[in-house]
């Protein structure tokens, strides 16, 4: 692109030459014409000398002038170069950005499942609030009924808040009537704490019916890095398991109602945001 907008030297060149050739086949006729005068002893040979010279200072002046409005028009090329956007020493490919600008940080979801947990979720929210991070917490239904104040202390302090059915039963096994109504009893429980109906679904054991239709807008929302927090329940080795395997825009299964996996969340998500990492709610990972 662009090329086409760059000054051509070679068209310069030939218009040059053309306009020298010129100046020399004057000159020469200039000295044939006092030549023959002189010769032809007309006796004005000293007055047609003079005429010569004056000619020849002209000549010079027009070069003169016709040299600065060259370099002139050079100059004017040169800026019309930088108005098109060819790059300058130091941009990057003329974008006036280098890749050491982009600031960009890598992005994961942590995700906590089963609570609210009477001692273990306010613990967990206190080191978020620490460390500055918002989390998305998938909420089942017979938990939220027992603790309504740590489900309003979630949604004050910024973490999204999703539906894990009422009882953590397996919907694919439940009839259809069955599996809608752990959905629904549970919206309708978050509702009447939060005032918001959530948006996300995350089935338990990822195990979704296959003709769940509870007649709702739910996103279904799975995970990338199974942390087994619940089976494991062992700080190092939970640290160990995601930190292997987690990677840019995944989203992390953990559980709040853990002693290890609190411990263990809070070091994940020290180390991975001194690698660069910010920490998002689901909402923002589906849809940025």
């Amino acid at each position: 692109m662009l090329g086409k907008y760059r000054w051509k030297p070679k068209e310069r060149g030939k218009k040059k030459t053309c306009f020298w050739e010129k100046c020399l086949n004057f000159d020469l006729a200039c000295i044939c014409v006092v030549a023959f005068l002189l010769v032809s002893g007309m006796g004005k040979g000293e007055a047609v000398w003079q005429a010569f010279v004056s000619a020849i200072h002209v000549q010079e002046g027009t070069q003169r002038d016709t040299s600065h409005s060259q370099s002139t028009l050079s100059l004017q090329g040169g800026e019309s170069q930088e108005a098109v956007g060819l790059p300058k020493n130091g941009d990057s490919q003329g974008t006036g950005q280098t890749s050491e600008g982009n600031t960009e940080k890598k992005k994961v979801a942590i995700t906590f499942d089963d609570g609210p947990h009477p001692q273990y979720t306010p613990e967990m929210l206190a080191a978020l609030k620490e460390r500055n991070v918002k989390a998305t917490f998938f909420l089942l239904g017979e938990e939220v009924e027992k603790y309504p104040e740590i489900v309003k202390q979630i949604q004050e302090e910024g973490h999204l808040i999703g539906n894990h059915s009422y009882k953590h039963e397996q919907l694919s096994k439940l009839t259809m009537d069955q599996a809608c109504a752990q959905v629904t009893r549970t919206n309708e429980l978050i509702y009447g704490i939060t005032g918001i109906y959530p948006s996300y679904l995350r089935p338990p054991f990822g195990d979704w019916h296959k003709e769940l239709d509870c007649k709702m807008n739910m996103v279904e929302v799975l995970w990338d890095v199974d942390t087994l927090d619940w089976s494991i329940q062992n700080h190092a080795k939970i640290v160990e398991k995601t930190l292997n395997d987690v990677q840019e825009n995944d989203i992390i299964l953990m559980h709040d109602g853990y002693e290890t996996s609190v411990t263990a969340a809070m070091e994940i998500i020290d180390t991975l945001q001194k690698q660069g990492y910010e920490f998002v709610t689901v909402d923002e990972m589906i849809f940025d």
